[in-house]
């Protein structure tokens, strides 16, 4: 049975966070007197017991705290579990897994030191479900995520004027519409300049650490110099799923000839399917209106819950 060994917390981000025998969780908020608390995503951070004691014994010396960390469990390999896996801490307190790993954009003391941080690439986050008191020795159980659940999704725009805030970005919020209205949970929206480094580096972030189903880009897809939105999804992707990308513009196709302009493409990074969206709002209700009908069933084989597809 996995047990929580330690509670920190620290009252100012990107400090050392400090035990606690026991703390107090919010729902949607996080631990009452963390600075991570609040409206967001990664309310807490957790890792696990045997990550830190791996750490160890490489010669470093490190309390607890001393990643960051609000929650060090023993006993379960939380990198392992997938996003919307739920957490029973104690009798009441339940948190749901939101993030995976995260992105280091300054070295910590331990890394400066070590020359490593494992809290990058081992550590994990939640939202508080439910919440409650908690203290040190509670057991933990793990709750998978039904198969059921509605998609996750992530928005993103590309567009140059956009970023400055020189054009209003109607695209991304009819795509988030859209599918809300089709039953998705979108997870984020983003507004991007247009280019290859940033939009790569947000498509691998929402695979690999949200791990969403999936991602619609909408801008960039043209003959512009400035128009690198497939350069950057082929970057991210593993495997590309080209019909996608080619049916959308058949479709196109159909209603204007200028359709053959698109260099739009479509791909895949581990379980999440990104495709690439035109930027007006005319194009992107069509093609939503084209595409959305027929993706859950793409989507199901993708995370294993369909069979493969075939005629009927």
């Amino acid at each position: 049975m996995s047990r929580l060994l330690e509670i920190c917390i620290s009252k100012k981000r990107g400090t050392v966070k400090t035990p606690v025998g026991e703390a107090v969780l919010r729902e949607d908020w996080g631990i009452e007197g963390d600075a991570h608390a609040g409206n967001w995503h990664r309310q807490v951070s957790l890792l696990s017991f045997e990550k830190i004691e791996d750490f160890r014994r490489r010669g470093a010396e490190v309390d607890p705290g001393a990643f960051g960390e609000n929650l060090i469990i023993e006993g379960m390999d939380l990198r392992a579990l997938p996003v919307g896996t739920r957490l029973m801490v104690g009798s009441e307190v339940v948190l749901e897994l939101t993030q995976i790993g995260k992105e280091c954009h300054s070295h910590c003391e331990i890394y400066r030191r070590m020359g490593d941080c494992i809290m990058p690439r081992e550590g994990v986050f939640a939202q508080v479900i439910k919440g409650g008191r908690i203290q040190k020795g509670d057991q933990v159980q793990a709750e998978m995520p039904a198969s059921d659940l509605p998609f996750t999704a992530a928005v993103i725009t590309l567009s140059d004027k956009g970023a400055k805030g020189e054009r209003e970005d109607r695209s991304g919020p009819l795509v988030a519409e859209m599918l809300a209205q089709a039953g998705y949970e979108v997870k984020e929206q983003l507004l991007l300049a247009d280019g290859v480094e940033p939009l790569k580096s947000q498509l691998i972030r929402l695979a690999d650490q949200r791990q969403v189903h999936v991602i619609f880009t909408t801008g960039g897809t043209g003959f512009s110099p400035r128009d690198l939105t497939p350069e950057a999804t082929i970057a991210a992707c593993d495997r590309m799923a080209d019909g996608i990308a080619q049916a959308i513009r058949n479709y196109s196709m159909s209603i204007t000839p200028r359709a053959m302009f698109s260099r739009a493409v479509s791909g895949i990074r581990g379980g999440t399917l990104i495709v690439n969206l035109p930027g007006s709002p005319k194009a992107v209700r069509e093609a939503l209106e084209f595409l959305l009908p027929q993706l859950g069933h793409g989507l199901e084989v993708l995370r294993g819950t369909a069979g493969e597809c075939g005629r009927k």
